[in-house]
């Protein structure tokens, strides 16, 4: 399989800015062409990722995902180290 093989990745208009108790994050909605589903991803004011296990069966409901969770819980939401898996370093 060579690179022009490989599904492009579909970003959703849904996907936003935000700021949340003067904190700033990213909301990325995300699928790939091949895909119906789609992925939620939110990025912390520390870079870090944040993405949801289950997939949605539109953006929208994507969006309201991470509404919610931001709503419910407010910016700690996404900015609690036991909830982060870190990468290991090189």
């Amino acid at each position: 399989m060579n690179d022009q093989d490989d599904p492009n990745l579909v970003t959703s208009g849904k996907s936003q800015r935000v700021v949340v108790d003067g904190y700033a994050f990213l909301s990325n909605i995300h699928r790939l062409e091949t895909d119906t589903t789609w992925s939620l991803e939110v990025v912390d004011r520390q870079n870090d990722s944040h993405v949801w296990d289950n997939q949605f069966e539109t953006d929208s409901e994507a969006r309201d995902a991470a509404l919610t969770a931001r709503n419910s819980e407010g910016a700690i939401a996404f900015m609690r180290v036991n909830n982060v898996v870190q990468f290991p370093r090189l």
